[in-house]
């Protein structure tokens, strides 16, 4: 844990571990941050770079939401019930969906086109077989969504990449909650040094998972 985000104080302190266990390294899970790519190339020789499934459903349920307000469909709990996944869905939360679908054609396929897009990493299946699907769903999603599927593009081999192993970030989001956690509850912490004492103290002591 360090005090920045600059590629060099990242590269300089992943450099520390020995070139042995660098090269072990298959895949790096990550999000869109254009620095990534340049860190990984430089410390992992070995790796290749696997966008966080979870990070791009995240821009793109946010273009959803902004369909469904550009589409004047303003019901109590619409927003929850159009990001939530379909399966998911209790079945008074099922009728009340239809009922949101009607309102607009071009809300009904945002929302298909968003649940399309889960269903593709939900299958297990080659990396060949996953970008032909994420390229299908390009050519539709491009009648309704325009930023999320220019961010797709951009990313679509690192994307693609998942469909090797099924990598993701979850692991890591579970460690950035927890410090989130660990910082509300110290009331903030000024002091970076301190701040890093905790965390490797409520970390390192399995006994002590609490702040």
């Amino acid at each position: 844990m360090i005090d920045s985000h600059k590629q060099v104080d990242i590269i300089k302190v992943l450099m520390q571990q020995p070139l042995e266990v660098r090269t072990q390294v298959k895949e790096v899970s990550v999000d869109m941050w254009g620095g990534f790519a340049k860190v990984i190339a430089e410390v992992f020789p070995n790796a290749q770079v696997v966008f966080d499934r979870f990070h791009i459903m995240s821009p793109l349920n946010k273009e959803l939401n902004q369909v469904r307000r550009r589409e004047g469909m303003v019901v109590k709990g619409s927003k929850f019930i159009l990001l939530k996944n379909r399966v998911d869905l209790l079945p008074e939360e099922r009728v009340k969906l239809e009922e949101i679908l009607q309102h607009s054609s071009r809300l009904r396929l945002s929302y298909e086109l968003k649940e399309k897009f889960r269903s593709i990493f939900e299958c297990h299946q080659t990396v060949e077989a996953g970008k032909a699907e994420l390229l299908e769903w390009i050519a539709i999603a491009k009648l309704v969504y325009t930023d999320v599927v220019a961010t797709i593009e951009n990313h679509l081999n690192g994307i693609c990449n998942y469909f090797l192993s099924r990598t993701t970030s979850g692991v890591m989001e579970g460690i950035n909650n927890r410090i989130k956690l660990i910082k509300r509850q110290g009331y903030g912490f000024v002091n970076f040094d301190n701040f890093r004492a905790r965390l490797l103290a409520c970390f390192s002591d399995k006994k002590n998972l609490s702040p």
